[in-house]
Parts: structure tokens; sequence; C-alpha cells
């Protein structure tokens, strides 16, 4: 999670992270009735999250009839979801609530590079879906020939590759920091694990990994909508169709429909957890203004994206179901 500035405590009785050392991070310490059931909150978000997207991975990898271009993307979507309730959240948790980062320096710049990295991995992968959702419904006809394994695989690893570089790369080689170094050294404590994040910095890395690619999206599906609607009522104006050829069509017409409507709710929830987060960092680092607490809630709002995605396919795909099913009844034999 990123954050502009340092989180404070309170002023009365004041307590470090680290007591023995002097450069230390003061701590929040929260009441029993607060802290107990937000790791329980917490720590059911991950749960969900890591199990929901397992069971996405397992359903496309045992179903040969799954692998298909716009189910791979679904793979790798939900692999950078496992990968968040794996890596990114659980130490989250520990720091969110006890408002200290206890897991050291370097894996504080690894864990944050990775949630860079999945954040920015998510959005390519959507954007690769709309694309793929584009053809699907606008050019049919060129849909085979622009969308394949063949050049859907490649795409994928290009946009870990790139979510990779850009990731670590401004962490590790401190780019986020351009600018501003004098103040980020002045800033730092012992048991915090932050981002601070100049205004170049800032606009640059939010521009091209989010706001950009959010646009794209956004276009791509409000031309798929309006191509989906005109489909959907040339379909009701044939009514009954009596030529086989003709009702092979139109059901294959209404599964591309549905799949477009479950995937733009995947796209419209991302946006809907992340936009948040990314809005609030900015006008933070802009404006100067100082809400780590919101910032906080924010990010785990976005952490959620990755469990409300299994929970969307749940809803919407049998094929996600019957592997769900088929555990279930192997579980209680």
């Amino acid at each position: 999670m990123f954050m502009n500035i340092n989180q404070s405590g309170s002023q009365k009785n004041i307590q470090f992270c680290y007591e023995s050392i002097n450069s230390s991070c003061q701590k929040n310490v929260y009441p029993a009735a607060v802290w107990v059931p937000v790791y329980v909150l917490l720590g059911a978000t991950i749960l969900l999250t890591v199990l929901g997207n397992l069971l996405v991975i397992v359903s496309i990898a045992l179903f040969r009839q799954l692998h298909t271009p716009t189910n791979y993307l679904i793979l790798s979507l939900a692999t950078a979801d496992l990968l968040v309730g794996v890596v990114v959240m659980p130490p989250s948790m520990v720091r969110s609530v006890e408002t200290c980062w206890y897991f050291g320096n370097v894996f504080c710049r690894i864990h944050t590079s990775t949630d860079f990295t999945l954040c920015h991995a998510s959005i390519l992968h959507l954007t690769l879906i709309s694309i793929e959702r584009y053809y699907a419904v606008c050019q049919p006809f060129q849909y085979n020939t622009k969308i394949s394994t063949s050049t859907v695989v490649p795409l994928i690893i290009i946009s870990w590759t790139v979510s990779s570089i850009f990731g670590f790369g401004m962490i590790f080689l401190d780019l986020n920091i351009w600018g501003i170094e004098d103040l980020y050294r002045y800033d730092y404590c012992e048991g915090g694990c932050f981002v601070l994040q100049g205004k170049m910095a800032n606009s640059l890395s939010y521009v091209l990994a989010f706001y950009i690619l959010a646009l794209v999206i956004l276009g791509l599906y409000l031309k798929i909508f309006h191509v989906a609607q005109k489909q959907a009522s040339s379909i009701q104006s044939r009514g009954c169709v009596n030529v086989y050829a003709g009702r092979e069509s139109t059901l294959i017409r209404k599964l591309e429909q549905k799949a477009t409507r479950t995937l733009g709710i995947v796209v419209g929830v991302f946006l809907s957890c992340w936009m948040p987060f990314f809005l609030c960092n900015t006008v933070n680092a802009l404006f100067g203004h100082e809400t780590p607490v919101l910032l906080e809630v924010f990010g785990w709002i976005g952490y959620s994206n990755s469990g409300w995605n299994p929970v969307i396919y749940g809803f919407f795909y049998k094929w996600f179901r019957k592997p769900l099913v088929c555990a279930i009844l192997e579980t209680y034999k």
C-alpha cells in the first residue's frame, strides 16, 4: 500500500514500534474491542481471496474445454489476485492493525514492489480482456485471426514483464522519491513501511499505470455495450428462428453477450475498488494533504477486489461452480 506520509501516534501515552531504537516510528495501540474484529474481518478477506482464486485457477487448469484465450486471461488475472492474497495482504494486515512494520526494510521494498506490480498487472490484464471482448462483440469476423492462444499468451507474458519492471524499478531504483530525496531521509523512521512519492513520480506512475488504462477500458466497454445492445435488439426482432444454423448463431451471440456482461462487472468492480485509493493518493501528493487513515481504508477496499472476482465468477459461470461442487462432494465422501 502506498502512503505519502508516515502515520503519527497519539500525543498521549506515546508508544514506539521499537522502544530501544531512537529512530523508531510511533505506534498506535488500539483496544482489543477494535483490533480483534479488524483482524477477523481482514483475515476472512484474505482467506476468501486465496481459496476463491485457487478454485478459479484449478477450474481452468483441469478442464481442457476451458483452455480458451478469454480463460487464459482470467487464469492469469486470478494468479495475480492469488499473489495479492498470499504475499501482499497478510503483512499489510499486520501493519494496518499494529501500525508498525516488523518484517525489515528489505522485505518492505519487496512487499511494496510486489503490491505495485500486481495492481499494474491486474489493470493490464483487464485491458487485454476488454480488447478481447471488443473483437468478440464488435469485430466477430476478425476474432479468430486477431485473438488466439498464440497471440494471448505472449501478451500475458509481456504484461507481467512490464508490470514487474515498472513495480520493482520504481521502488528499488528510488524513482518514487525523485526530487524529494532530502524529505524522504527526514521522514524515515524504523518500523515504518510506506512510499513517499513526489509530485512528478506520482503523476507519471499513476497516469501511466492506472488512469490512461482505465480510460481505455471504459472507452472499449462503452463501445462494446452499445454494439451488444444493438445485437440483442436484432435477436429479439427475429423471434424464433427455425433454421438450425440460425439457432446456433443466436445461441453463440447470447453466450458472447453473457461473457461480456460478466467481464464488464469484473472491470467495473476493479475500477470501483481501486479508483478511490488512486484519487486520494494523487490529491495527497499534489496538494500536500495528510489522510493516512483514509488511505489505509481505501487501500483495503482495493485489496478486496482480489476476493470479489471469484465471487463474480461463482454467480455467472457454471465452469467455476462445477469444480467447487465436486470438491465439496469429495470432502464428504
